[in-house]
């Protein structure tokens, strides 16, 4: 079965999707871990993404597919959002869908530039930047060994492209502590309704 990813959802869910995007390097498996059990308290579910990178490698906790199989996979229609970046593709596995329409929130791992198509899938989506100041983001890029160093170049010039976002974007700095970028995190989303404090 073909999925349109240019029809959104039933209208009438009430879960809410949270978009969360940043430079590779920024910290966001490393936030997503942090925050998950916090979120999870709250009913929020955390998708986890299939991507065409061995399972093997060193990173978040995604399914690793060959580049066949996401073939397969987008035209099974298994993906409510996917995209491709850095030489990967990525898939959001549809059943987000289930979660929103059962009315929970649910946070994605995005895609910056992928935003737009993001938006026009689930409208009322909350988009979270996590920004993180170039010298930082470099030694991290380093640190984590996954990428030689014309890579790390070309997806550090790749995110000061993609630096610019709308007034509708909620910037959260990762460039400190992990531990005050959670409490941003979950800050902004009581100020959204997404979670409610006891």
């Amino acid at each position: 079965m073909q999925h349109d990813a240019s029809v959104a959802p039933d209208s009438s869910a009430s879960g809410r999707l949270i978009y969360l995007m940043g430079p590779s390097g920024s910290g966001k498996d490393s936030l997503i871990e942090a925050a998950r059990a916090t979120l999870e308290q709250h009913n929020v579910m955390v998708a986890r993404r299939v991507i065409t990178r061995s399972a093997e490698a060193k990173g978040e906790d995604a399914v690793g597919v060959s580049g066949e199989r996401f073939e397969q996979l987008c035209a099974e229609g298994a993906f409510a959002l996917h995209w491709r970046a850095n030489g990967l593709a990525y898939g959001i596995p549809e059943q987000i869908d289930g979660w929103l329409k059962q009315g929970r929130a649910v946070l994605v791992n995005g895609s910056r530039a992928h935003l737009p198509e993001a938006r026009q899938r689930y409208p009322d989506l909350l988009p979270v930047l996590l920004a993180v100041e170039p010298q930082v983001l470099r030694q991290r890029l380093l640190a984590r060994g996954r990428e030689s160093l014309e890579d790390i170049e070309q997806r550090l010039a790749r995110s000061q492209q993609l630096s610019v976002m709308d007034d509708g974007v909620h910037v959260l700095d990762n460039s400190g502590r992990l531990d005050d970028a959670v409490a941003r995190l979950l800050d902004l989303l009581r100020d959204q309704g997404v979670v409610v404090s006891p």
